[in-house]
């Protein structure tokens, strides 16, 4: 390799550039939760790239592998601890106590479509600095709303026409239920300490119930005839967890039973959710969510019930490509592509180009000083529908040639209206 190609900077590692067809992707599964989310009554919210580090530590908890391994941290030229966000609840749940959205109706709905950032092992489905989209819900305990959030996260992935989506649902209990099963789960697993990977051994001293997320196939082993939170639900918690059930099933929404299945978060409550993709191989999780109603107490807003889901969007892309049945990255068309003959009507060219496009039509110009030939070729590349060729002959009548590059039907258009013609044929006035 020569010392200019080592020298060569490139993106960072478990990073990606999104580039133009990637980008489109991106762009249309955004547009498309906007119009599903609206249709729920969920608005759009945006916060900070980066936060105070105290607001991930004390909701994800410092023990867990997010914030014992895998934040972006730093310090400012103020001495202040930032980290790059991780995940977006916390966010959200902080803007929604600094702004006071509670004083307005509840519940209030809103969703983002975001980068997050984790010192991760680069792998399929696993990135340093990934998208995810998402909602919370914030206001109520209702298990309706469970219901309704676990739905929507469904009817988006209808809408993009994923048809191998499996949807899990369990519960994590409550303040009430889940400290006595923590006890008969630690003893458990004391046991069988032996079995466990290090990385369990450590949660096994910080938090018990996270050994449920390790892939590890000897700890899955291990932990098959462990105790499992749903038998121990207390009779509140019972009653949520069936009542979510039940609405679920009135609405036609398919799901399975996990009773090992655990959040990663440490704000989680009652209700969680997962839902996997048999096209993904290990990484099988688009995404998941759950119930967490004293997060907002917890950062000393007023105590407030919560329900919430992120999906991830690299993991979308992969299930779509996998199904082969949606294109998001289809080729990009344009309505006219300006055809110049020679080089003296460049000029008329550009400003043709630019009052198209000031009328709403898509139009490009060749800058390249291409032949003729070359040009056509380009268009229909592009996928133009008209072409307007400004040829010497006609610019002195102060006309250009309009052919429909479909049909190959084509006629001359006066230059000072040709834009308008255009414009009409096309719908806009």
């Amino acid at each position: 390799m020569s010392a200019k190609k080592e020298n060569r900077i490139r993106a960072p590692r478990g990073t990606s550039d999104y580039l133009p067809d990637r980008a489109a992707s991106i762009h249309r599964l955004d547009r498309l939760a906007g119009e599903v989310f609206s249709n729920y009554g969920y608005q759009r919210i945006i916060t900070p790239t980066f936060e105070d580090t105290a607001l991930f530590t004390r909701s994800i908890g410092e023990a867990s592998d997010i914030v014992r391994k895998e934040m972006y941290t730093f310090e400012d030229r103020g001495g202040r601890s930032l980290t790059l966000r991780p995940e977006a609840t916390a966010p959200v749940v902080r803007a929604f106590i600094e702004h006071n959205l509670g004083s307005q109706s509840l519940p209030v709905k809103l969703y983002y479509f975001s980068n997050m950032f984790r010192y991760e092992r680069p792998q399929a489905g696993r990135f340093r600095e990934f998208w995810q989209l998402g909602v919370e819900a914030l206001g109520s305990p209702e298990p309706s709303l469970d219901a309704e959030v676990i739905t929507l996260a469904a009817d988006f992935l209808r809408a993009l026409d994923i048809r191998e989506g499996l949807m899990k649902i369990g519960s994590m209990g409550d303040e009430n239920c889940r400290p006595q099963y923590t006890l008969i789960l630690q003893k458990y697993l004391e046991e069988k300490r032996d079995s466990f990977c290090p990385d369990c051994g450590e949660r096994l001293k910080f938090n018990p119930l996270r050994v449920f997320d390790c892939k590890n196939s000897e700890c899955q082993k291990a932990l098959a005839d462990a105790p499992k939170m749903i038998d121990y639900l207390c009779d509140e918690c019972r009653d949520h967890f069936d009542g979510v059930g039940r609405l679920l099933k009135e609405v036609g929404i398919e799901f399975s039973i996990d009773p090992m299945l655990v959040r990663g978060f440490d704000y989680y409550t009652r209700t969680t959710f997962e839902i996997q993709s048999s096209q993904l191989g290990a990484q099988n999780a688009l995404g998941g969510g759950g119930r967490y109603d004293r997060l907002v107490s917890d950062y000393g807003g007023k105590p407030t019930p919560a329900v919430g889901f992120a999906l991830g969007i690299e993991r979308l892309l992969a299930a779509l490509k996998a199904e082969e049945n949606v294109d998001l990255s289809t080729p990009r068309k344009i309505d006219v592509f300006l055809i110049v003959i020679d080089n003296e009507h460049r000029d008329q060219a550009f400003k043709l180009a630019i009052e198209l496009r000031r009328i709403g039509l898509s139009a490009e110009v060749d800058y390249m000083n291409r032949s003729t030939r070359s040009q056509m070729k380009l268009a229909d590349k592009m996928g133009a529908e008209y072409a307007l060729i400004l040829g010497p002959d006609e610019m002195a009548r102060g006309e250009v040639v309009m052919r429909n590059l479909s049909t190959g039907e084509e006629r001359p258009e006066k230059l000072s209206s040709v834009a308008d013609k255009l414009g009409k044929i096309k719908g806009f006035e």
